[in-house]
């Protein structure tokens, strides 16, 4: 299904979008792979080749979605490589350890410029070239933690609400161009989010949540999304422990739910 389809993925350093590139690769796809740390792309473009993908077929392309001011020629850039997008993965990120009362606003306004103002601009940036192909799939990576509430995350569930109702929005409106929308709701992944998340001062947390150190083989989630991907699913719940039970217990038994996770914090 992704032979020869032109998919940009951000975040791709790391975690999930590290993972997807390589499934994405074996897949046949042709990779835009974006993040800020040039290194660390080059050391994924290098496993997506391992995975099947021909040199050629993989291009690095710094990004930093905070720079709005650069987003239009990061854009350009993208596009005239292979002269379409067919998928955009908005899969940057970063999360949060901390109480409300001890967390800068500063901090919050962080959450939001990476989590939520860096994936509309880019999307924002990309939807005219999807319209005008008459077709495109985007997809962002949200989280259980865009339903459900949870203790010292205050701004990230903020963020990750906002991902999911912009995105569910923005499929109301792109689905008579020929574009798909698909929200991604990774619950514990075994990635480095909880050691990239912020403190409330900004300062990077730096620890393996256990719940994270536990969580879902992150191939393995990949795997989930791909075949999702494949089936055009608006919706992707992928986990395997309580935090996804959570999901089915906030739908039908809500009050329940929520002092289940006031006693968790």
């Amino acid at each position: 299904m992704f032979q020869g389809k032109v998919v940009w993925i951000t975040g791709a350093s790391s975690g999930i979008g590290e993972a997807i590139a390589n499934e994405m690769a074996a897949g046949g796809a042709r990779l835009i792979l974006s993040a800020r740390r040039e290194a660390e792309l080059e050391r994924v473009k290098a496993s997506c080749v391992s995975s099947g993908a021909t040199p050629e077929n993989v291009f690095v392309l710094t990004l930093d979605v905070t720079d709005e001011a650069a987003m239009a020629a990061k854009v350009s850039e993208a596009h005239g490589k292979w002269g379409s997008i067919n998928m955009l993965l908005n899969n940057a990120g970063i999360s949060q350890r901390s109480l409300c009362v001890d967390t800068d606003m500063a901090t919050y306004r962080k959450l939001f410029d990476v989590d939520v103002f860096g994936q509309i601009a880019l999307t924002k940036q990309v939807l005219p070239i999807m319209i005008e192909q008459g077709s495109g799939h985007l997809a962002v990576t949200a989280s259980v933690a865009g339903k459900i509430g949870a203790s010292r995350r205050t701004g990230y569930c903020a963020a990750k609400h906002a991902m999911m109702g912009f995105f569910d929005a923005l499929r109301t409106e792109v689905s008579r161009h020929g574009i798909r929308v698909t929200t991604i709701t990774p619950g514990f992944i075994r990635t480095a989010v909880s050691e990239n998340a912020l403190n409330g001062d900004g300062t990077v947390f730096g620890e393996m949540d256990k719940n994270i150190a536990s969580g879902m083989d992150v191939t393995k989630c990949a795997k989930v999304i791909m075949q999702g991907l494949k089936k055009g699913k608006y919706e992707i719940p992928v986990g395997e422990g309580i935090e996804m039970k959570a999901l089915l217990i906030k739908r039908f038994f809500p009050n329940r739910l929520f002092k289940i996770v006031e006693k968790i914090g």
